[in-house]
């Protein structure tokens, strides 16, 4: 079995999210154990490239989609993760097995400068791999002073709905991003549709978990 730290996982990275409208008739499957947040008939969705770098506790790569959803038993905002990637077999053991995070491997790859591009490919049913995702990111130079914020993450777990804080302290860069997605890949349901706004979260510092659970 892969080793992990327990939770909460003290994590240091950088960060590139996009935050998309959906066709709520587009997204995949949302757990049934959580509602998500609709309006205009559309979907809010995150999506992140992760760069998780020392000093933090562990060290991988991410490709995630958050769905925005209601907080279960109380009044708030939160996040239900639907398709995740990880190039670490820690990670996706960890994520699976602390907070129900449905993390899958995948193969990055990243390229850093004035612009950052970011690819990550799966292995596909005929033993080849396939792009899931494609994008780069140029961030503006300016941006906020350190910031720190916090939300939740709500996974089913058990059959019920599992809810996760996240602690964050990062500096906000506004971005402009071009995606392309593989159509009939896991995020084909982002196909055709450009992002609302795009940001860089820099040196960012996270703590994710409860403590003590």
């Amino acid at each position: 079995m892969p080793d992990y730290p327990p939770e909460p996982w003290r994590l240091a990275a950088q960060a590139y999210l996009s935050v998309w409208r959906v066709p709520v008739r587009a997204l995949p499957r949302v757990s049934d154990v959580v509602t998500p947040l609709t309006p205009g008939g559309r979907a809010l969705v995150v999506t992140a490239w992760i760069d998780y770098t020392p000093p933090g506790q562990m060290r991988y790569h991410e490709l995630l989609s958050t769905v925005a959803v209601r907080r279960p038993h109380g009044a708030g905002i939160a996040g239900s993760i639907t398709e995740i990637w990880v190039d670490s077999a820690a990670s996706r053991a960890g994520g699976r097995e602390l907070w129900g995070i449905p993390k899958e491997l995948a193969t990055f790859a990243l390229r850093f400068g004035p612009t950052v591009t970011a690819t990550a490919r799966v292995d596909g049913p005929d033993g080849n791999d396939s792009p899931v995702a494609t994008a780069t990111f140029t961030p503006r130079r300016l941006g906020t002073p350190p910031v720190r914020t916090g939300f939740s993450l709500v996974q089913e777990v058990a059959g019920a709905p599992y809810v996760s804080p996240v602690r964050a302290r990062m500096r906000i860069r506004p971005a402009s991003a071009r995606w392309s997605v593989d159509p009939h890949g896991p995020l084909g349901y982002l196909a055709g549709h450009r992002p609302v706004l795009s940001a860089h979260a820099a040196d960012a510092r996270l703590l994710f978990g409860a403590r003590g659970r």
